[in-house]
């Protein structure tokens, strides 16, 4: 890499400190800290859930599905645009339209009023684990790309400085700094890729034709996928619109019910086809860069380097500069989201009777000290990890297992049991990470028709539930004819 987009880099990670630092300056309590003092407009806040939701996992992961997989890879954010606008419809004015939750700043807090206190601690140790492990996904996306892209540095040497960025300045700014980060950073991400990426790469490959002669003809489809991705896509993705504490921290952080359905609609559209379609296109390029010969004799054994070492050859000096910028923008944009998140389940959720004593001050300080802690431990569960969209997935599938039967039954039903919700969550959580962890140490060779530990982890939660409140209304039953 030239100096000049060394220099671009470096004034770019400054600049994104120096919204952190505006914004500490500003932050006056808790509520400004994590929802942004409950006023954010349709624009920002719209702009901030796909930079969350897309981000780096999604950009890096996107890039290697369209190596591997084609065009097909984009459906996997169809998933977003559908959880989106789905929830858009039927979950924010139930949310921010209740006068109950005005006050509320995570999703727990929610699952507390449904249940009862205790069901919130274990939906807040859910949240927490699983978005420290989101984290984490985001931090190795930018570690893998700016090792693949600085011959100087190692994976783990641009681990701790892009671990470094994103936590100073989330622990100093808050929700606020996170969502007008996201903006520019989201803004930069588009024309990097859009006006600089795709054009150079599709000149340098040769366009369609060369395409089309280099690659299998499945991979310029979009049918090259089977039920069972399908399935895995929709019971994974889809359903984290529903249970994500980034996106509850953005409904909360919306001045009203409007406001925030106008953000999430215009977030699906930025899913897809927009985001989609420019990941996996880049993923393909890079795919057909190297059968071409450029990258040597040598074949990427790890999809996801694909991306970055195609940027790496391609990219003048100076545009390297600004596209690098605009990649690691998407990851931190993601991490600063995840670890915000994280930060508030541990803050709000399970020491938030005992910050409630003390000035708001002291609150903020304690939640900053937690922010700190979190992204350092994210930092070490990425120093271990080595693939970024199986990490990532792996996270949502243990909190879409834990969370969303009981959340669902809770908030549309009157069938709310805190003993069937807290079994359906433990049990369901349970289920999906044991037979994840047999499928990987080879307990167990496959699952029955191929599909993915979450469908069961899902259908454990769903049968827990239902069961455990028959029995909860059964033994009612009883007492009361007794």
């Amino acid at each position: 890499m030239q100096v000049i987009d060394a220099v671009i880099f470096v004034v770019y990670l400054i600049a994104m400190l120096g919204v952190g630092f505006f914004f500490h300056r500003k932050n006056s309590g808790t509520d400004d800290y994590f929802v942004g003092g409950r006023s954010m407009g349709p624009m920002h806040i719209g702009l901030s859930v796909v930079a969350t939701d897309v981000g780096g996992g999604f950009s890096i992961g996107l890039g290697g599905l369209g190596f591997t997989m084609g065009l097909s890879g984009s459906w996997m954010l169809f998933t977003g645009l559908l959880g989106a606008w789905i929830s858009a419809v039927v979950l924010i004015p139930r949310i921010r339209g209740n006068p109950a939750f005005a006050r509320f700043q995570t999703l727990p807090q929610v699952f507390s009023y449904l249940f009862s206190p205790n069901v919130a601690i274990i939906a807040a140790l859910i949240s927490l684990i699983g978005y420290t492990g989101f984290t984490s996904s985001q931090l190795l996306a930018g570690a893998k790309l700016a090792g693949s892209t600085f011959n100087e540095l190692s994976i783990h040497e641009a681990l701790l400085i892009m671990g470094a960025v994103a936590v100073i300045y989330t622990v100093m700014g808050g929700l606020k700094a996170v969502i007008y980060t996201d903006t520019v950073q989201w803004m930069v991400l588009i024309v990097g890729l859009a006006a600089v990426a795709i054009p150079i790469a599709w000149v340098k490959i040769g366009g369609w034709a060369a395409m089309k002669e280099a690659l299998p003809s499945e991979m310029l489809s979009l049918t090259n996928l089977n039920g069972q991705v399908i399935i895995y896509w929709l019971c994974t993705i889809l359903p984290i619109w529903f249970i994500g504490m980034t996106l509850y921290q953005r409904i909360f952080a919306s001045r009203d019910v409007k406001s925030a359905q106008k953000a999430w609609y215009f977030a699906g559209l930025l899913e897809w086809p927009l985001m989609a379609f420019m990941g996996v296109t880049l993923g393909l390029l890079a795919r057909v860069y190297m059968e071409q010969g450029h990258f040597g004799t040598a074949m990427i054994s790890d999809e996801e380097l694909g991306l970055p070492m195609l940027l790496k050859h391609i990219l003048p000096a100076g545009l390297m500069g600004l596209v690098m910028s605009s990649y690691f923008s998407a990851i931190l944009s993601t991490a600063d989201s995840c670890l915000m998140a994280a930060s508030g389940n541990l803050s709000t959720d399970l020491f938030g009777k005992n910050l409630a004593k003390l000035p708001f001050k002291l609150q903020l300080r304690y939640s900053q000290l937690f922010t700190l802690i979190i992204g350092t431990l994210a930092l070490w569960l990425a120093w271990g990890s080595t693939e970024v969209l199986s990490l990532m997935l792996y996270s949502y599938a243990f909190m879409v297992s834990g969370l969303l039967v009981p959340f669902l039954f809770g908030l549309y039903t009157r069938n709310r049991h805190p003993v069937a919700a807290a079994t359906s969550m433990i049990g369901g959580g349970g289920m999906s990470i044991y037979l994840q962890e047999s499928l990987n140490y080879g307990w167990i060779k496959k699952l029955p028709w191929g599909l993915d530990p979450n469908v069961f982890g899902l259908l454990a939660s769903a049968i827990l539930y239902i069961t455990v409140s028959k029995l909860v209304q059964n033994e009612k039953h009883s007492s009361e004819k007794n």
